[in-house]
C-alpha cells in the first residue's frame, strides 16, 4: 500500500517510509568507501592517505547539493501541503536548474585552484601530486554529484523514496564494479585515478537517471518543466538548507583541522587511521541522515496543515529511533573495531595497533551523533533555516573546533579521538536546549 505524506504515521509506518532513505544514504557511503578499500589495499598507503586528506575540501564543494535538496524539500513540501501543486513544481524545477549550474561554475573554479588548496593542507612532494590527480577528476563531475545529492532528498518528497534507492544502488553498483576492474588491473601509477574514474561514472548515473524520471511523465507528484526565476523562493530554499550546507561545509573544515593536528601528532599514518574511522562513522551517521531526509518531507507537510498532534508524534518517535539505534550502534562499533580496521589497513601492523585503538575511543560518539543531526534537520523541515543553521554552527565549528584544538593538548593523540565524543555530546544537549525553547511556536 502507498504511503502518503499526508498519513497519519505510527513507528512502523515512519521506519518504512523513511527506510529508502536510510537504505539509499548508507549505500552511498558505501560506494565512497569503496575507493577507499582499493585504494588503500591496491595502490598504497600514501594515495589512501591523499584521499583523505583531499575529501575534506571536495565534500565542502559539493554540499551545494545538500542545501538546495534539503531547504527544497522543505519549501516544496510545505507548498504541496498548502495546496498549491502547481506552484511546488516551479519551485522544484527552479531549484534543480539553478543547483546544477552553480555546480558547474564550482567544478571549474575547483579544477583551477586545487593544487594550492592541496598545498595549503600540508601535502607535497608524491602526496601533493596523488590529491591534485584524485581531486581534479572527482571535480569534473561535480555537477552531477550536486544533482545526485539534491534528488535524493527529493525522491523523498515526490512519495518515491523507493526509486530514489534503485537510483542510488545502480550508481553504488556502478562505482564497485569499476573501481574493481580499473584499480585491480590498471598499471600501478594509474591505479589512483582508475578509482577516481570509478567514482565520476557513478556520480554520473546518480545524477542523469533522476533528470530523466523527473523530465518525462511519471506517477510521482513532481515534475520539471518550466518555470521562471524567483530570487524569493531560491532564497528561502538556501535559508531553509543553511544548516546542511553550513553543517557540511562545517564538517569538512572540521576534518582538516583533525588532519592538521593528526600530521602534528602521528604523521601520514594519523590521517589513514582517521580515514578508516571516516569511512565507519559515515555508514553509521548514514543512518541518522537518512532517516532526517525521509522523515523531512512528512515534517514539513504537516507543518503546511499546521497539524501538531502529528507534528508531536513525529518528533517524539523519532528521538526514540535514534537513541535506540544510537546505543546499538557503540555496541556494534566496539564489536567490529578489529575486522573492519584490517580491511583497510590490515597490510601494516604499527598503522592497524593505532587505528584500532583510536577507534575504541571514537566509536562512543555514535551514542549521540544522531541527535544533533535530527534536530537540525528538525528544525530545516518547519523552515526555521536559522534555528537550523545556529545548532549545526555550534555543533561542528564551536564545539568540534575547540574539542580538537584544546584535547590533543592535554592527551596527545588520544585526545583527537576523545574530542569528537566530547563535541557530540555537546551537540545532544544543544539540541535539547533548542527543543524546549522553540516548543511552544511550532506546538510539537
Amino acid at each position: 500500500m502507498k504511503i502518503q505524506l499526508s498519513d497519519h504515521f505510527t513507528l512502523g509506518k515512519l521506519i518504512q517510509y523513511t527506510l529508502p532513505s536510510i537504505a539509499m544514504i548508507i549505500f552511498t557511503s558505501i560506494y565512497m568507501i569503496v575507493d577507499g578499500f582499493f585504494v588503500s589495499n591496491f595502490a598504497g598507503k600514501t594515495p589512501f592517505a591523499a584521499v583523505n586528506l583531499i575529501m575534506p575540501v571536495l565534500m565542502i564543494l559539493g554540499t551545494v547539493g545538500f542545501m538546495f535538496g534539503t531547504g527544497g524539500t522543505a519549501l516544496v513540501a510545505k507548498t504541496y501541503g498548502e495546496g498549491d501543486r502547481e506552484r511546488a513544481n516551479r519551485y522544484f524545477s527552479l531549484l534543480v536548474y539553478t543547483a546544477a549550474l552553480i555546480g558547474a561554475v564550482i567544478a571549474v573554479l575547483g579544477i583551477i585552484f586545487i593544487r594550492p588548496i592541496a598545498v595549503l593542507l600540508g601535502a607535497d612532494g608524491e602526496l601533493l601530486e596523488h590529491c591534485v590527480l584524485y581531486a581534479r577528476i572527482i571535480l569534473a563531475a561535480l555537477p552531477f554529484y550536486v544533482l545526485q545529492m539534491m534528488f535524493q532528498s527529493f525522491f523523498a518528497a515526490a512519495e518515491k523514496p523507493q526509486l530514489g534507492l534503485i537510483v542510488t544502488v545502480s550508481a553504488g553498483l556502478t562505482n564497485i564494479v569499476l573501481d574493481a576492474v580499473l584499480v585491480i588491473l590498471l598499471p600501478q601509477a594509474y591505479k589512483l585515478a582508475g578509482a577516481a574514474i570509478a567514482t565520476v561514472t557513478a556520480q554520473a548515473v546518480g545524477g542523469i537517471i533522476p533528470l530523466i524520471y523527473f523530465f518525462r511523465k511519471n506517477s510521482s507528484i513532481l515534475r520539471l518543466g518550466k518555470t521562471n526565476f524567483d530570487g524569493a523562493a531560491i532564497l528561502k530554499a538556501c535559508t531553509n538548507g543553511a544548516s546542511e550546507f553550513m553543517s557540511n561545509i562545517s564538517m569538512s573544515l572540521v576534518g582538516i583541522l583533525y588532519n592538521f593536528q593528526l600530521m602534528q601528532h602521528a604523521g601520514e599514518n594519523g590521517v589513514a587511521a582517521y580515514g578508516v574511522m571516516m569511512y565507519v562513522s559515515m555508514i553509521f551517521s548514514a543512518v541518522f541522515m537518512g532517516y532526517s531526509m525521509g522523515a523531512a518531507p512528512i515534517i514539513s507537510y504537516n507543518d503546511g496543515t499546521q497539524n501538531h498532534s502529528e507534528l508531536k508524534g513525529l518528533l517524539r518517535r523519532s528521538l526514540f529511533f535514534i537513541a535506540v539505534f544510537g546505543v546499538a550502534m557503540v555496541l556494534s562499533a566496539e564489536l567490529l573495531c578489529v575486522p573492519v580496521s584490517k580491511i583497510f589497513v590490515g597490510y601494516d601492523a604499527e598503522l592497524l595497533e593505532l587505528t584500532v585503538s583510536g577507534f575504541r575511543i571514537f566509536a562512543l560518539c555514535f551514542a549521540f551523533l544522531g541527535f544533533g543531526i535530527f534536530v537540525s534537520a528538525f528544525f530545516t523541515a518547519l523552515s526555521d533555516g536559522l534555528t537550523s543553521a545556529a545548532i549545526a554552527f555550534i555543533r561542528t565549528l564551536v564545539f568540534q573546533s575547540a574539542a580538537i584544538l584544546i584535547l590533543p593538548a592535554i592527551w596527545g593523540i588520544n585526545g583527537i579521538w576523545i574530542s569528537v565524543v566530547v563535541a557530540e555530546f555537546m551537540s545532544l544537549v544543544l539540541g535539547v536546549v533548542f527543543l524546549v525553547i522553540k516548543q511552544k511556536k511550532y506546538g510539537y
